[in-house]
């Protein structure tokens, strides 16, 4: 009996997704029988993307039924190609679309992570306009958000994705499954220019390592030795808590630290709440572990999607705390997390006061920075500095601010 498999999702609430089923046979060539409600309009194209997609596969002959729901053709490739491993029929390194000039920006080890917006790996319509909602970065999820049964299919999917979805900016994460899965994961991923791969479940150097080493090998094998692909472990455990500072120090390219609340308080035997004061202290040793290791720490998600008053008080008690960002599962949560880790009027007066007098102290040639008669600690300077960026990517100050003050005080001059 030939063989035959699946892949992708049908149904009157499907929507930017398909499903394949593809049965080999031994000869005939190819035989595409097409369901889709824009047939008439598209049909040609889904066609051919499925005859150029079943070529690179090497099939010359099988029946395939697709019955489109808005597919674009990252998506229809990826579901054919999945179909096609669960059938047995390739076992190859896949049929990638190609990189789309929109995705090969890079990113930077300094910029801002105040929201990262978690999508579910397998279901494209979320990604497709994930980038409008200007999150700091997106997060392409292969882990909890995916049933285990559809693993292997979101892979190809997060993977077509990354070459082809415009994200307008947003860093491009990839949070991998727990290891060694994760390994697999990566082998699918980076080399389509990943920013940062999240590490769920994180308890010891040697994931960290694991991880950091399959990617610098992937990278090599694709050619791209000069990619850096950063690393963001994620603390869920009693054990991760502990070992959080070897955690950060594990590489090089591990970036920040961030905290998981859900599974962690499981994991102690006990319930997650609002107040939080069960979690107080593994938030406490992830942020002193992030800041000693010198790198970013950042928070769990505000699992609440309709209680925009909760989450800013989340975010105000994160920012407290020392938190430089915090993880969103909808959309709507972006601009109040943009907006609680903005400094607020008297912290922003103060730092662009030491601002104008670092700029000042460093045009005269001065190793110290004074407001008076008083000295500036380095630390204080750079904590000024990083609110004021701050402020500028909120919208709260102009690029120019400087520029346009130091204008004001000459005309204030009569000069």
């Amino acid at each position: 009996m030939n063989p035959t498999a699946t892949a992708g999702r049908k149904g009157p609430d499907v929507r930017s997704d398909c499903w394949v089923q593809i049965q080999a046979r031994e000869s005939g060539g190819l035989e595409i029988r097409l369901q889709s409600k824009v047939a008439s309009m598209y049909g040609d194209s889904i066609r051919r993307t499925a005859e150029e997609t079943l070529g690179g596969l090497g099939l010359e002959h099988a029946a395939v039924d697709l019955v489109d729901s808005g597919a674009v053709p990252f998506v229809i490739m990826a579901r054919i190609e999945a179909a096609a491993r669960r059938a047995g029929l390739y076992e190859g390194p896949g049929v990638l679309p190609a990189m789309d000039p929109c995705c090969t920006y890079g990113t930077t080890r300094e910029r801002f992570r105040r929201s990262r917006l978690y999508l579910p790996g397998n279901e494209s319509k979320f990604m497709l306009s994930a980038g409008l909602h200007q999150p700091d970065g997106i997060i392409l999820d292969l882990e909890d958000s995916v049933a285990p049964a559809e693993k292997d299919a979101a892979r190809l999917l997060v993977r077509n994705a990354l070459c082809q979805v415009d994200f307008y900016g947003a860093e491009r994460m990839v949070r991998i499954n727990q290891l060694p899965l994760g390994l697999d994961d990566l082998e699918a991923v980076a080399p389509c220019n990943v920013h940062v791969v999240l590490i769920p479940k994180c308890e010891s150097r040697k994931q960290v390592k694991a991880v950091d080493r399959r990617c610098r090998e992937l990278l090599e094998a694709a050619g791209k030795p000069e990619d850096e692909i950063f690393l963001m472990p994620i603390i869920e455990s009693a054990k991760g808590a502990i070992k959080a500072y070897k955690i950060a120090k594990a590489s090089p390219r591990v970036i920040a630290l961030a905290v998981g609340l859900e599974d962690y308080t499981a994991d102690i035997g006990t319930q997650r709440t609002l107040e939080g004061r069960e979690s107080f202290w593994a938030r406490c040793q992830v942020v002193n572990a992030a800041r000693a290791a010198g790198v970013s720490p950042i928070d769990t998600v505000f699992s609440d999607v309709g209680d925009m008053e909760g989450l800013r008080e989340s975010v105000l008690e994160a920012r407290a705390l020392g938190f430089d960002g915090k993880g969103c599962i909808h959309p709507r949560q972006i601009r109040v997390i943009h907006e609680a880790m903005a400094p607020g009027s008297k912290e922003l007066e103060r730092a662009k006061t030491i601002v104008t007098a670092f700029n000042k102290a460093e045009a005269q040639g001065l190793g110290v920075v004074s407001l008076g008669s008083k000295m500036i600690d380095p630390p204080v300077v750079k904590r000024a500095l990083r609110s004021v960026r701050l402020a500028v990517a909120g919208g709260q100050l102009e690029e120019n601010w400087l520029e346009a003050e130091a204008g004001s005080s000459r005309g204030g001059d009569g000069k």
